[in-house]
């Protein structure tokens, strides 16, 4: 009795811990995005492709008003370096990166590249990248029949991908989102975030494709999206936080016991805004 009691308890904590995100960027997938823009044939493919219900990439709702965001879709070009940066608005004003693609070339033929949530969504040092593995067989220590396997993971040159060809074409024209705040395409439906349990389920086929890793492959890459990075000072909660944003004719965003103005500056109450 007392070992199916304990038993019924571990249950119930697994359960628990993948009832809730860790983090806010927990609802968008990196691995799911890194997915869909190996399939895109452009950047406003790939934006098309974020936004769609079925893909079972995005359920963030930074705002909390009961509806996913729209992610749009910007990039930026040094040379050989490319950044795709994923946003969304929290108001008319407030702009929130989501995470950014790290694209570099590294042979005529090589390129590599690397997902990373922003630091106001996930864990610090959050990158995603794709994944292969492979198995070599050391001949084994404990005689003919104890064959030592070990796994060997391999950086995976992405030059082959439609979106990165595109993007190292010679009419490559960089893309810049031409959508806003209340300013969607037309085919756009937002829909309701999905439990964070279903939504972990729907994006499993992600994961066995791409992992996190630690250490930083695009450090060019990185270094150019830095200055033009945008976020919030909002420490966004869970979508099971009973912290609301509300806004007021001045566009300050109440959160909790915080207002948060348009500049992204918090205060405590009273004074001017």
């Amino acid at each position: 009795m007392k070992k199916s009691l304990v038993l019924l308890l571990v249950f119930l904590g697994i359960t628990t811990a993948f009832s809730q995100p860790e983090n806010t960027g927990d609802n968008f997938s990196l691995e799911g995005a890194l997915a869909l823009f190996k399939k895109a044939n452009s950047i406003e493919e790939f934006e098309t492709l974020l936004n769609q219900e079925n893909n079972s990439v995005n359920n963030l709702d930074l705002n909390n008003d009961g509806d996913t965001d729209y992610i749009m879709v910007d990039a930026i070009q040094d040379g050989t370096s490319h950044v795709i940066i994923l946003s969304t608005y929290t108001n008319k004003k407030i702009k929130q990166d989501i995470a950014t693609i790290g694209i570099e070339k590294t042979g005529p033929e090589n390129v590599v590249l690397q997902i990373e949530g922003d630091a106001n969504l996930y864990a610090q040092n959050t990158f995603v990248e794709p994944s292969e593995v492979t198995e070599t067989n050391s001949g084994g220590k404990g005689g003919p029949f104890a064959a030592e396997i070990k796994l060997k993971q391999i950086i995976i040159n992405v030059w082959f991908w439609p979106c990165i060809q595109f993007i190292y074409a010679p009419n490559y024209i960089v893309w810049h989102s031409p959508w806003h705040w209340n300013h969607y395409p037309k085919w756009w439906r937002p829909w309701r975030p999905f439990q964070f349990t279903v939504f972990y389920s729907n994006c499993y086929i992600y994961r066995n494709q791409y992992r996190k890793v630690t250490m930083r492959r695009v450090a060019i890459a990185h270094n150019l999206y830095v200055p033009r990075r945008r976020f919030s000072t909002i420490t966004f909660p869970s979508r099971s936080s009973n912290a609301v944003p509300r806004e007021n004719r001045k566009g300050t965003i109440r959160y909790g016991g915080n207002r948060i103005n348009n500049g992204g500056r918090r205060s405590n109450g009273g004074g001017r805004r």
